[in-house]
């Protein structure tokens, strides 16, 4: 907008050989029909890598969240990906709090935003919003657009979003704008993640070990511009 400027407020560009544990948490706990471990996680070459493997007679994938460490509102958000070659698991860039669960006042006392999900290996990616926890009172609104060759090389992922709107988009251009929920006005974290089985197939017939690279997660503020 005029007069308005991006400041960064928070950024991992992913330049280290370990997570930084002051930016991100990784949960130990099973996750659908795998196990979020910490022994899915690494960090070289300046990418984050979330990996998917077979563990004994499990399956691990992981989530990195920032929770308790930068939890925000509002903002542009945006993340450079190199997503998954084999099916049975997807990754997810989103934003999320508990108070997703709270009923009453929409979404707009906790939303959860799924800025990425590619449970496909087609051109297909999903965006979605969950509101009124995930119960006989949960809300949904979601939009699926077809970007060709987004399987290959690296993309970014991001969000824009206002006080009264949500806006979406794939490699900078707009893919859908929405104030479903009545839009989020409470602090989120932000989560990259990986899931196994259910839309994404049968994680048993794939060849293993596969993986998605993050290669940084930036967020900015609308601020005045000087």
């Amino acid at each position: 907008p005029q007069g308005k400027s991006f400041k960064l407020v928070w950024h991992d560009e992913f330049d280290g050989d370990k997570l930084d544990e002051s930016k991100w948490d990784v949960p130990n706990n099973r996750r659908r029909d795998g196990w979020w471990s910490p022994k899915a996680v690494s960090v070289s070459n300046g990418h984050l890598a979330i990996s998917t493997l077979k563990d004994g007679d499990r399956y691990l994938d992981a989530c990195v969240r920032t929770r308790g460490k930068f939890e925000h509102a509002h903002g542009y958000y945006v993340a450079r990906i190199k997503l998954q070659e084999q099916p049975g698991h997807w990754p997810a860039f989103w934003l999320y709090n508990s108070s997703v669960g709270k009923i009453g006042n929409q979404g707009r006392d906790g939303t959860e935003i799924d800025i990425m999900e590619k449970p496909w290996l087609d051109d297909r990616v999903t965006q979605n919003l969950h509101w009124d926890g995930y119960g006989e009172h949960h809300q949904h609104k979601g939009k699926t657009v077809s970007i060709p060759g987004i399987m290959d090389g690296w993309h970014t992922f991001a969000l824009w979003w206002k006080t009264d709107e949500y806006i979406f988009y794939v490699d900078g251009k707009e893919t859908w704008r929405t104030d479903a929920g009545g839009v989020c006005q409470v602090p989120l974290y932000i989560k990259l993640s990986d899931e196994i089985g259910e839309w994404a197939g049968d994680i048993t017939k794939v060849k293993l070990p596969d993986r998605f690279l993050v290669d940084y997660v930036r967020v900015y503020d609308l601020v005045d511009a000087e």
